[in-house]
């Protein structure tokens, strides 16, 4: 009887750790703004790990201006800059989602690091591009290679690091 048991919890088990590992793939059907995407059936997908500046001003425009002296005028540039990079590189693409510790946000939106087509992580890609920052508040697998690619975009003043 125990043996049955621990067989079936070990399968059970098993069978989680696969339906984690299994590739979530879709279509990106909207950009929503830097950070969040729609994907046809997903739905809303937030970019873990990072953050880049809304639209409109806000209360994290407060962060940027005091962790990094960006003022509100170049958080709204850069919030249509990397709004035009989505629709441009990501909008209409077969994308690969991949997991972390947490799953969702506390607006319900899918957090999953997103790959391109060509391999490319796109929650990557905005760093190095200067167009987000790293999200330091939580930890997550890709945090110490998401923040060497961060210092790297404000050494060489890319995005949000340029001279104003």
């Amino acid at each position: 009887m125990l043996k049955r048991l621990l067989l079936t919890v070990t399968l059970l088990s098993l069978l989680v750790a696969l339906s984690q590992a299994a590739d979530l793939t879709g279509r990106v059907s909207w950009i929503y703004d830097g950070d969040t995407l729609k994907i046809e059936t997903i739905g809303k997908v937030r970019l873990l790990g990072i953050d880049t500046p809304e639209y409109k001003a806000s209360p994290r425009d407060r962060f940027y201006a005091k962790k990094f002296h960006i003022n509100g005028s170049k958080l709204r540039e850069i919030s249509k800059r990397v709004k035009k990079y989505n629709i441009r590189h990501v909008k209409g693409q077969t994308v690969r989602l991949e997991l972390d510790q947490t799953h969702k946000d506390r607006y319900g939106r899918l957090l999953a690091y997103v790959y391109l087509p060509n391999g490319d992580m796109l929650n990557l890609l905005l760093l190095e591009e200067g167009l987000a920052t790293v999200f330091r508040r939580y930890d997550f697998h890709h945090k110490i290679d998401f923040l060497k690619a961060e210092k790297k975009a404000r050494q060489q003043e890319r995005g949000l690091w340029e001279q104003q």
